[in-house]
Protein backbone atom coordinates (compact mmCIF):
# COMPACT_ATOMS: atom_id res chain seq x y z
CA UNK A 1 0.00 0.00 0.00
CA UNK A 2 1.22 3.42 -0.89
CA UNK A 3 1.70 5.84 2.00
CA UNK A 4 -0.49 8.52 0.53
CA UNK A 5 -3.40 6.07 0.54
CA UNK A 6 -2.92 5.35 4.22
CA UNK A 7 -4.25 8.75 5.19
CA UNK A 8 -7.84 7.61 4.93
CA UNK A 9 -10.34 10.09 6.25
CA UNK A 10 -8.32 13.09 5.06
CA UNK A 11 -9.97 13.12 1.63
CA UNK A 12 -12.78 15.53 2.51
CA UNK A 13 -11.27 18.30 0.38
CA UNK A 14 -10.56 15.99 -2.55
CA UNK A 15 -12.94 15.66 -5.50
CA UNK A 16 -13.14 11.85 -5.79
CA UNK A 17 -15.25 9.59 -7.94
CA UNK A 18 -18.20 8.14 -6.04
CA UNK A 19 -18.66 4.44 -5.40
CA UNK A 20 -21.99 2.64 -5.36
CA UNK A 21 -22.60 -0.40 -3.16
CA UNK A 22 -23.70 -2.37 -6.27
CA UNK A 23 -20.13 -2.07 -7.65
CA UNK A 24 -18.57 -3.46 -4.46
CA UNK A 25 -18.04 -7.01 -3.24
CA UNK A 26 -17.29 -7.23 0.47
CA UNK A 27 -15.82 -10.12 2.47
CA UNK A 28 -14.82 -10.50 6.08
CA UNK A 29 -11.76 -12.65 6.69
CA UNK A 30 -9.30 -13.35 9.46
CA UNK A 31 -6.60 -10.74 9.71
CA UNK A 32 -2.89 -11.42 9.80
CA UNK A 33 0.01 -10.10 11.79
CA UNK A 34 0.45 -9.69 15.54
CA UNK A 35 -2.43 -10.19 17.94
CA UNK A 36 -2.42 -13.90 18.71
CA UNK A 37 -5.78 -15.40 19.63
CA UNK A 38 -7.60 -12.07 19.21
CA UNK A 39 -6.56 -12.02 15.55
CA UNK A 40 -6.87 -15.74 14.87
CA UNK A 41 -10.45 -16.14 16.10
CA UNK A 42 -12.18 -13.03 14.68
CA UNK A 43 -13.12 -12.19 11.11
CA UNK A 44 -12.68 -8.44 11.38
CA UNK A 45 -10.44 -7.91 8.35
CA UNK A 46 -12.40 -6.39 5.45
CA UNK A 47 -11.63 -7.31 1.84
CA UNK A 48 -13.36 -4.92 -0.55
CA UNK A 49 -13.35 -5.36 -4.33
CA UNK A 50 -14.45 -2.80 -6.90
CA UNK A 51 -15.91 -5.08 -9.57
CA UNK A 52 -15.66 -2.79 -12.66
CA UNK A 53 -11.96 -2.02 -12.17
CA UNK A 54 -10.91 -5.18 -10.32
CA UNK A 55 -9.18 -3.17 -7.56
CA UNK A 56 -9.02 -5.01 -4.22
CA UNK A 57 -8.38 -3.41 -0.82
CA UNK A 58 -7.71 -5.33 2.39
CA UNK A 59 -8.12 -3.40 5.64
CA UNK A 60 -7.26 -4.66 9.12
CA UNK A 61 -6.17 -1.44 10.80
CA UNK A 62 -8.49 -1.67 13.82
CA UNK A 63 -10.30 -4.35 15.82
CA UNK A 64 -13.68 -2.95 14.81
CA UNK A 65 -15.33 -4.35 11.68
CA UNK A 66 -17.31 -1.14 11.17
CA UNK A 67 -14.22 1.06 11.33
CA UNK A 68 -12.36 -1.28 8.97
CA UNK A 69 -15.31 -1.16 6.54
CA UNK A 70 -15.24 2.64 6.57
CA UNK A 71 -11.46 2.86 6.15
CA UNK A 72 -11.50 0.24 3.36
CA UNK A 73 -14.12 2.24 1.44
CA UNK A 74 -12.11 5.46 1.78
CA UNK A 75 -8.91 3.77 0.59
CA UNK A 76 -10.74 2.05 -2.27
CA UNK A 77 -12.35 5.33 -3.32
CA UNK A 78 -8.90 6.95 -3.54
CA UNK A 79 -7.49 4.01 -5.51
CA UNK A 80 -10.43 3.95 -7.93
CA UNK A 81 -10.16 7.70 -8.45
CA UNK A 82 -6.44 7.33 -9.18
CA UNK A 83 -7.15 4.39 -11.52
CA UNK A 84 -9.71 6.27 -13.65
CA UNK A 85 -8.39 9.85 -13.55
CA UNK A 86 -4.65 9.10 -13.54
CA UNK A 87 -2.57 12.29 -13.36
CA UNK A 88 -5.73 14.43 -13.21
CA UNK A 89 -6.70 12.85 -9.90
CA UNK A 90 -6.57 14.98 -6.74
CA UNK A 91 -4.94 12.00 -5.00
CA UNK A 92 -2.12 12.02 -7.58
CA UNK A 93 -1.68 15.79 -7.29
CA UNK A 94 -1.56 15.55 -3.49
CA UNK A 95 1.03 12.77 -3.70
CA UNK A 96 3.20 14.85 -6.06
CA UNK A 97 2.93 17.89 -3.78
CA UNK A 98 4.01 15.81 -0.77
CA UNK A 99 6.97 14.38 -2.71
CA UNK A 100 8.04 17.87 -3.78
CA UNK A 101 7.77 19.13 -0.20
CA UNK A 102 9.84 16.18 1.05
CA UNK A 103 12.55 16.79 -1.56
CA UNK A 104 12.70 20.49 -0.65
CA UNK A 105 13.05 19.60 3.04
CA UNK A 106 15.85 17.15 2.18
CA UNK A 107 17.63 19.79 0.08
CA UNK A 108 17.46 22.36 2.90
CA UNK A 109 18.77 19.85 5.43
CA UNK A 110 21.67 19.05 3.12
CA UNK A 111 22.45 22.76 2.69
CA UNK A 112 22.42 23.30 6.45
CA UNK A 113 24.74 20.34 6.95
CA UNK A 114 27.18 21.79 4.41
CA UNK A 115 27.05 25.18 6.16
CA UNK A 116 27.82 23.55 9.51
CA UNK A 117 30.76 21.62 8.02
CA UNK A 118 32.11 24.77 6.43
CA UNK A 119 31.72 26.67 9.72
CA UNK A 120 33.59 23.95 11.65
CA UNK A 121 36.38 23.98 9.09
CA UNK A 122 36.69 27.74 9.42
CA UNK A 123 36.82 27.46 13.22
CA UNK A 124 39.60 24.88 13.05
CA UNK A 125 41.57 27.08 10.65
CA UNK A 126 41.21 30.03 13.03
CA UNK A 127 42.57 27.94 15.92
CA UNK A 128 45.74 27.12 14.00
Amino acid sequence: RAPFLQAAGKNSSLDLLGLTEAELKEQFVRGDGPGGQATNKTNNCVVLKHIPSGIVVKCHQTRSVEQNRKIAREILQEKVDLFYKGEESDVFKEKKALEKKKQEKKRRAKENLEKKRHFKEMQQLDKK
